[in-house]
């Protein structure tokens, strides 16, 4: 990783929808964060075709302002930067002008200068199409900006290894081979 005297090392992590920036890897933004990272996250979406709950937390019309309120919340826990949405329609994210969500993702990340982007793999993780198209937007980011002075220098993709995934018993997601992990980060607890 390259870094820049003046400042501190930089992430920007790019997913579709508020709460998957926790799901999978809240621990992980936290630990970076609380380590000098400046951890910078871009949501794609408000959320707003989620699940109200059963009960339901609010009316299906509130749905997007309770989750970028929850989204707010949890990057402050995180000790992550607010987040910056794109303002695209939850569940509607494969329909969306490919060109216009890479450029507009690439004007972030030349102002950000991220050293790493963090995204969904090329599955999704679960096969959810959201996912899916974030991961294809920030992929092709990291590719135009090969060529820039402050390109980033990684991108990684989220991954479950198969003996994770088989010791919690996961299951709805694609478990990769441990071998194919390229970066594996334990947190183990202070107690």
């Amino acid at each position: 990783m390259t870094l820049l005297p003046d400042r501190p090392p930089v992430l920007l992590a790019v997913f579709a929808h508020p709460d998957d920036e926790t799901f999978r890897c809240g621990g992980l933004l936290a630990l970076l964060a609380g380590r000098g990272v400046e951890v910078n996250l871009l949501t794609a979406t408000r959320g707003e075709a989620g699940s109200c709950g059963d009960p339901p937390l609010c009316k299906a019309e509130d749905l997007a302002e309770v989750r970028e309120r929850e989204l707010q919340c949890a990057c402050s826990t995180l000790g992550i930067l607010p987040p910056v949405f794109l303002d695209y329609l939850d569940g509607n994210l494969a329909e969306v002008d490919e060109v216009e969500a890479v450029a507009r993702i690439t004007a972030i990340a030349r102002e950000l200068r991220p050293q790493v982007l963090l995204t969904w793999p090329a599955d999704g993780l679960s096969g959810h199409l959201d996912h899916k198209a974030v991961s294809r937007w920030t992929s092709q980011v990291f590719k135009e900006m090969e060529e820039d002075a402050e390109a980033p220098n990684a991108l990684y993709h989220l991954a479950v290894p198969q003996s994770v995934a088989s010791v919690l018993n996961l299951t709805g997601l694609h478990a990769i081979p441990d071998e194919e992990c390229s970066l594996t980060m334990v947190v183990l607890p202070a107690w």
